[in-house]
This record gives C-alpha cells, sequence and structure tokens, in this order.
C-alpha cells in the first residue's frame, strides 16, 4: 500500500510538471506573438516561418500531452534541457551526431566561461586565507563558489542550484552575477540575501531554487553568515569543530521570506569548512551514504592542518570510500583560514 508521504511527494511533483508546463505553454506563446510580427516585417526569410512551425509543433505537443517525450525512444526528455529549449524533440542519447558535436562545443565553452567566474586560487587578505577545490560532475556545475572583497572585510558565499546541467549552470552564474552587483552598495547581509532571494525568484520557475551560505569576514576576526538551507557549516578550531546548522530555507522558495544574521568570531588559526552535498552524498560499495558524521570526523581530526592540507584529506578520503565510483554530484569545498 502507497504511504501517504509516497502519496504527497507524487502530487508535489505532478503540480510542479504542471507548474513547469504552464510555464512553457506561456514562453512559447509569446516566441509565436514575436515570430508572427517578425514575419510580417519579413514574409520571404525562410527561417522565421521554420521557427514558427517548431514552436507550433511544440504547442501541439504541449495540447496533446506528448510534450517532453522523445520521438525516437519515446522516453521523457531532460528536465532542465526543455527549461532551456521548449522546442526539444529528442533525449540526449538520441541527438543526431551534428547535434551532439554542437552540444559539447557549446558545454566546453560554458565550463571555460564557468571557472573564470572562480576566485583567484592563491586568495588572501588582512589575516584571512582561502582555499577552494571545484569539481563539476560532467563540463558544468551547479555549484557556486565566490571571495568578493570589500572595504578591508570581504563576503564568502557558497552554493547548491538545484538539479543538474545546462539548467543548473545558467543559474548558478545569474547568482553569481547577482551576488556581486549587490555587493556593491555595501547592504547590511540580512538585506543583501533578501534581495538576492527575490531577484531569483523573479528569475525562476516553481521547484527552482538554491541552498547557500552567505558570510562577511571582518580583520578582526568576527564573521557574519546566512545559510539559506545549505549543509552545516562547521567551526574547526584547537578546542574541536563545533556545526552551524542553517539559518533560512532556500533561495528561491519564497520571495518574502527573511534570513536571519548569526555572528562568531574566529580565533587566529581557526578555519571555517563550507561543502555542497558532493561531499555528503557520496556512496560506497555497500551503498552506504558518507554523510554529515564523517565530515564532522574528518575535520576533527585535521584542526591543526592548514587550508590545503584539509582539502587534500577530504578528497583523498571520499575517493577511498567510494572505491573511485564515478563521481555523481558536483563538488565543491571551502575552507577559510583566519592566519593572524
Amino acid at each position: 500500500m502507497e504511504s501517504s508521504a509516497t502519496k504527497q511527494q507524487s502530487i508535489v511533483e505532478g503540480t510542479m510538471a504542471t507548474t513547469e508546463n504552464s510555464y512553457l505553454h506561456t514562453e512559447l506563446e509569446l516566441r509565436r506573438q514575436r515570430l508572427l510580427a517578425a514575419t510580417r516585417t519579413d514574409a520571404h526569410d525562410a527561417s522565421l516561418h521554420q521557427l514558427l512551425a517548431s514552436v507550433d509543433a511544440a504547442l501541439s505537443r504541449l495540447h496533446a500531452g506528448t510534450f517532453g517525450i522523445c520521438e525516437s525512444c519515446h522516453d521523457t526528455i531532460e528536465a532542465d534541457r526543455l527549461l532551456c529549449n521548449p522546442l526539444l524533440r529528442f533525449c540526449l542519447d538520441h541527438l543526431s551526431q551534428d547535434e551532439q558535436r554542437a552540444l559539447e562545443r557549446d558545454l566546453t565553452l560554458a565550463a571555460g566561461f564557468q571557472r573564470t567566474l572562480l576566485p583567484r586560487a592563491d586568495w588572501a587578505i588582512d589575516g584571512w586565507q582561502a582555499r577552494y577545490h571545484y569539481q563539476p560532475a560532467n563540463l558544468v556545475s551547479g555549484d557556486y563558489c565566490d571571495l568578493i572583497e570589500s572595504d578591508g572585510s570581504f563576503l564568502f558565499l557558497l552554493g547548491d542550484v538545484a538539479g543538474k546541467g545546462v539548467a543548473a549552470s545558467m543559474l548558478m552564474s545569474n547568482l553569481h552575477g547577482t551576488f556581486r552587483t549587490l555587493a556593491g552598495q555595501h547592504l547590511p547581509l540580512c538585506e543583501l540575501v533578501s534581495h538576492a532571494n527575490r531577484l531569483f525568484c523573479d528569475s525562476t520557475t516553481a521547484g527552482q531554487f538554491a541552498t547557500m551560505i552567505v558570510g562577511a569576514a571582518h580583520p578582526d576576526g568576527k564573521v557574519e553568515y546566512v545559510s539559506a538551507g545549505h549543509l552545516p557549516l562547521l567551526h574547526v578550531s584547537a578546542s574541536g569543530v563545533s556545526s552551524l546548522e542553517a539559518t533560512g530555507v532556500p533561495l528561491g522558495m519564497f520571495c518574502t521570506t527573511s534570513f536571519p544574521v548569526r555572528e562568531l568570531t574566529l580565533a587566529p588559526s581557526d578555519k571555517l569548512l563550507l561543502y555542497t552535498d558532493g561531499l555528503t552524498e557520496v556512496f560506497n560499495r555497500a551503498g552506504d551514504e558518507y554523510g554529515l558524521v564523517r565530515v564532522h570526523s574528518l575535520a576533527k581530526r585535521h584542526v591543526a592542518s592548514r587550508p590545503e592540507e584539509l582539502l587534500s584529506a577530504c578528497l583523498d578520503e571520499i575517493h577511498n570510500f567510494s572505491a573511485s565510483a564515478k563521481q555523481e554530484d558536483d563538488l565543491t569545498l571551502l575552507v577559510l583560514h583566519r592566519s593572524h
């Protein structure tokens, strides 16, 4: 017998699918109107008429209930690809050779662009040092990592956009641009995250969200942070490891929610360890998850380690734990060290 939780999950998934179809229907109708206007201006442009036919065909599939079904294998087309391009008719496994090569070129360019958004590898400022590891599961990533200097202090950001692939990577780039723009206005942290959340809500569809830690670190060791539904932040010090839980819901879930700010102070040699679920959701051959307890234990064994040593220890441990299994999720680690 189906449990109530399973039934509820099915209802939620069905609602999200209906919402996405409604969103895509609106987008397709808008594109159709623009194409009709363009064909009235240039009635002899064959490419415009071809696009209009493709949009009409996609609308017909929506009305017939076959939208998002691969015409070759009749399996579902990847949702993130449909959100980027609602005209798709085939899943990744059944693209033509020319389409596959074009997609690979686009993904390679996107991956290169994403890497240009990362902080420099030897980042340091006024008594603070940062080291990170960024490892997409595929060419592009939905993980987000940034360090933004501001008047002697700095912002640190680490997040994970729901989903994978191109759609998640586009939202990650959206977040990067949003926070970089807002950072220049020198807002209090709670206002900064609230503004970013509203902008993110306005640019996403239902079911798209991001868990994030956004913090401000100061030369005297004081740290303010917001954890929007993200995994626990670890404060690593000589006296042990403290696990700091989320302070609010993920970005993009509710446009008007507030994000409480928490504070702590790091002594010289203390560290903060931030990570995405590419660390915690690694599985071994027996099906056991690496999990939060093992992350906490690892940090506790490396309280005296330098940031790069702590990163290496994390990577070595999950490599051994998973027995070199294929990486299933994006992995990003960030260590902040108060050096003096």
